[in-house]
């Protein structure tokens, strides 16, 4: 198990764990394994898609997958960004870190298409914030 490897987990793997993959992928060096993944793979949100364009970010060409123990085993770092997954992610094996961030599922969002959309924008934002802060405390710990 590498220390410069990092798992983002969600419920379905379809939109925030989609995100922070992204975000991480253009801010940690290349030598870093970045994974996202799901409870369950609920396939890749376009609106998420569109909304990390806006940021220049094209996410279209990542995964929708399900956790495996083969990823468990290869990772260190685990960031699970719902409840549902902190709640159900399973029992780490030690030396593993595991950090919670408590993101609203945009997939989720209700109104018209423009306040739907806005909703995506504010957890884009959130983590986009949540992921420099992050590469800040992990690259200086490198």
């Amino acid at each position: 198990m590498a220390s410069n490897s990092l798992l983002f987990l969600c419920t379905g793997n379809s939109c925030r764990s989609q995100m922070c993959e992204g975000y991480a992928k253009q801010l940690f060096p290349d030598e870093w394994t970045i994974l996202s993944a799901g409870i369950e793979a609920h396939g890749k949100n376009p609106r998420a898609i569109s909304i990390m364009a806006e940021d220049g970010l094209d996410i279209s060409a990542q995964e929708s997958t399900v956790l495996s123990d083969e990823m468990i085993e290869q990772t260190h770092y685990f960031v699970t960004v719902c409840g549902h997954a902190d709640e159900h992610c399973p029992v780490l094996p030690p030396g593993k870190i595991r950090i919670h961030w408590p993101l609203p599922d945009p997939a989720k969002a209700t109104g018209t298409e423009e306040e739907i959309t806005e909703q995506f924008r504010a957890v884009r934002d959130e983590v986009k914030q949540r992921m420099y802060a992050l590469s800040a405390e992990l690259l200086d710990e490198a």
